[in-house]
């Protein structure tokens, strides 16, 4: 069984995710928080597996929670909970090891997907358009692009170059390997051989990356 903690000063919203969540049956919501400090009480007292996490909350914010997170050895994983405007904030968390983020009003099936991969220790993003918006908003230092176009042009494959962008685009493993005409096992290999040489550990990282060398433009 999967613990669950959701930490939103909505009640509306918590319920919403209490009913989608109690209708799986390897998903269960032990508590509920209305802000941070609350928030990070309750972790500290039920020890859940996964944190659904909004950002923008009275007395402490998300970021301020994910902070007070990084400070502990044996802290939950966390899915950030955001919506359209709060693409900066996103980012900010992402940096802050967030293990991913989920719209608001993500499809029921979609939130479940996600709690379980950010609980296999898999990034979970939003839809491919989403994801991009975000992304997008991580580019804006010319340097930094010259530089990842150098080391990208430098070190990846063709093929690797290929699977890279396909993953950057919000593409699973499986529809990779479908419009690749490539193996599971190959499509994996690929993307650990593309984070090594990228220096990243996951797939947001590896997707701002990407983004950065310019190999998405015109796509």
């Amino acid at each position: 069984m999967i613990t669950v903690l959701l930490v939103d000063d909505d009640a509306m919203v918590r319920t919403g995710l209490r009913m989608i969540i109690g209708g799986d049956e390897e998903l269960e919501v032990v508590g509920e928080a209305g802000d941070g400090e609350t928030g990070l009480t309750m972790i500290d007292e039920l020890s859940p597996d996964v944190v659904l996490l909004d950002i923008r909350m009275p007395v402490l914010d998300g970021l301020g929670v994910l902070e007070r997170l990084s400070e502990l050895d044996d802290a939950p994983r966390v899915l950030v909970l955001t919506t359209f405007n709060t693409d900066d904030y996103v980012l900010r968390a992402l940096r802050k090891q967030a293990q991913g983020f989920l719209l608001k009003d993500a499809d029921p099936p979609e939130i479940v997907a996600a709690i379980k991969a950010v609980h296999r220790g898999d990034p979970a993003l939003s839809p491919p358009a989403v994801t991009a918006t975000v992304i997008a908003a991580a580019t804006d230092n010319a340097k930094a692009v010259s530089t990842a176009k150098k080391q990208l042009a430098q070190q990846l494959t063709g093929r690797e170059r290929e699977v890279a962008v396909l993953m950057a685009r919000g593409l699973t493993n499986a529809e990779i390997g479908s419009r690749l005409f490539l193996s599971l096992a190959t499509v994996k290999a690929n993307l650990s051989r593309i984070f090594t040489k990228l220096d990243v550990d996951n797939r947001v990282s590896a997707a701002m990356a990407i983004r950065d060398a310019g190999l998405l433009d015109g796509i």
